[in-house]
């Protein structure tokens, strides 16, 4: 689930191979903003669709000029981005405060 809040977006749930077709829409909408974070604080499971979803995530935004930036990227995510070497191409962050 995805709740906005201006260029703040909360996602909240499962990232994983049942929920994240669902997502893939849900960040890039027409007329969008110069600069969006999106939270990841409250996410509870991932599986390697949920660093899919940041990769196509970050494609889209890019494509759209769109700076992105992943705040309160959980531990269990940050661990598979580095596994599959794909973790220094995401724009990460721990800090909420972070802005593209």
């Amino acid at each position: 689930m995805i709740s906005r809040d201006g260029d703040r977006l909360q996602v909240s749930g499962s990232l994983t191979i049942e929920t994240v077709t669902g997502l893939l829409g849900a960040v890039m909408q027409p007329g969008g903003n110069a600069g969006l974070v999106i939270d990841l604080g409250k996410v509870e499971a991932v599986d390697s669709a949920g660093v899919s979803l940041l990769l196509s995530w970050l494609r889209r935004a890019q494509q759209n000029k769109v700076a992105l930036c992943f705040s309160n990227v959980p531990d269990n995510l940050l661990s598979l981005a580095r596994l599959y070497g794909v973790a220094e191409l995401l724009p990460l962050s721990h800090d909420a405060s972070t802005q593209p």
